[in-house]
């Protein structure tokens, strides 16, 4: 599976569309859809808004059980990052573990930019929470953007290309009016118009998600690190594994092979592709870790017309990409699929030459005026898809205060303001979601064939 197949297929597990809707916190008006105005078709707002909990779209959620708790994060990924934030807000003391620290290249989160958009057929919990995630992205970037260097979220809009009858148009279609993301359905003379760098050749429907856009991965995970640490949060760069455990709770965590301990009363190991490695009996047939291909092509000198914000991310089938990002401009950013997934500490990350000719032809398909372009870099990242084909957010089965949070499958970055508080409550026993607390467990031993 890549960023451009949509996520994971089917339905959610055990949840039909209103109970999903009332679990999540949803308005009754996301049911509803709004007539469109020159091809805009605009869902009810109240998508990922309001609920029981009283939190809203831009606002996270704010704990109070953390008051005099010790815990401690393994993984700065963006898993970890914005949960260990979320639990040092309710007032817990957390320490934060990383093998290589925050936003470094070997990591999931590590590329340089990461797509957010919502586009997640016959899932609704992704698409409403993707779309809730928007809104915390542009809220973390109003807050700390101006004293911190800058945003870390750039809205781009979301360009699909599809052929003809695609499935995958109609599922997004469907998803998008049932919990009310706004977005444009276009022929192809519309996308030629707004976008002439793009050469549409073969493709006859696209739709158009003005909300969605990029993040600057790398940065986004220091940046979310940054704040946990302004708020007394503690960062350890160390290799972290399993301590001691007395009565089926875990008591430490030990640091490089010994070196050091570090007690406390709860523990969350977001650990990424490394999950198989650290807990090979556990997650070694529960997390598969493929991975993905990733190049930066230079832009013609002088020429703005492939770099923000004059050209949408976009999704053609197999391949995402989107314009290059200011400030840096690391490039036009193409990804295709990948390679099987090795050790995450010791894979090489160069991407060989035999990968190299499938960006070039969708170059030379869609986007002529870069298909003579250098590749200015590439990056070969490590995913972790889990055999549920969803998160893990579950206790270990052994040890009551340790949790497990990973899974991500190739589109977790960008749930990671609303998977901090999911997580962080979780933890804490503030779950925010309690009617679905069976969401999200680890498969049991037998589904595995164990």
């Amino acid at each position: 599976m890549t960023e451009g197949d949509g996520g994971k297929e089917g339905q959610e597990r055990g949840l039909d569309r209103r109970d999903f809707l009332k679990r999540s916190g949803l308005g009754a008006g996301a049911l509803a859809l709004a007539g469109g105005v020159g091809g805009l078709v605009t869902g009810c707002a109240s998508a990922g808004e309001g609920g029981a909990t009283g939190e809203t779209a831009a606002a996270p959620w704010v704990g109070s059980g953390g008051a005099g708790r010790e815990v401690v994060v393994v993984g700065a990924g963006i898993f970890g990052v914005w949960t260990a934030l979320r639990l040092q807000e309710a007032g817990a003391r957390v320490t934060l573990v990383d093998l290589y620290g925050p936003g470094n290249s070997r990591s999931t989160s590590g590329d340089e930019t990461r797509g957010i958009r919502t586009s997640y057929p016959g899932r609704e919990l992704w698409t409403s929470w993707a779309h809730r995630a928007i809104r915390r992205w542009h809220a973390f970037d109003d807050e700390w953007a101006g004293t911190m260097g800058g945003r870390v979220f750039f809205e781009t809009g979301d360009l699909i290309l599809r052929r003809e009858g695609d499935p995958f148009i109609r599922g997004v279609r469907e998803i998008w009016d049932q919990t009310g993301v706004p977005y444009e359905v276009l022929g192809m003379d519309e996308v030629r118009r707004r976008w002439p760098q793009i050469d549409p050749e073969g493709m006859e429907e696209a739709l158009f998600e003005p909300g969605a856009g990029v993040a600057r991965s790398r940065a986004a995970c220091q940046r979310v690190a940054q704040v946990f640490l302004r708020k007394g949060g503690a960062l350890r760069t160390a290799a972290a594994t399993p301590g001691a455990v007395r009565g089926g709770r875990m008591t430490e965590v030990t640091l490089d092979g010994g070196a050091d301990r570090l007690g406390a009363d709860l523990f969350v190991f977001a650990l990424g592709p490394w999950f198989p490695k650290a807990f090979p009996e556990l997650m070694g047939e529960r997390i598969r870790i493929p991975m993905g291909h990733v190049y930066y092509l230079g832009t013609p000198p002088g020429d703005p017309r492939f770099a923000h914000p004059h050209l949408p991310s976009w999704n053609i089938p197999g391949v995402t990409g989107w314009a290059s990002l200011p400030p840096d401009h690391r490039g036009f950013r193409i990804r295709t699929g990948g390679r099987a997934g090795e050790d995450p500490d010791t894979s090489v990350r160069w991407i060989p030459e035999e990968f190299l000719e499938q960006p070039r032809r969708i170059l030379e398909a869609h986007f002529p005026a870069l298909a003579n372009q250098p590749i200015v870099e590439t990056r070969a990242c490590h995913y972790e898809s889990s055999s549920t084909r969803d998160w893990i957010i579950d206790r270990h089965p052994e040890w009551e205060n340790v949790w497990l949070a990973g899974g991500g499958s190739a589109e977790g970055f960008k749930f990671g303001p609303v998977l901090g508080d999911l997580i962080a409550g979780r933890v804490l026993e503030e779950d925010l979601y309690p009617d679905l607390a069976d969401h999200f467990r680890l498969d049991p031993p037998e589904e595995l064939g164990q």
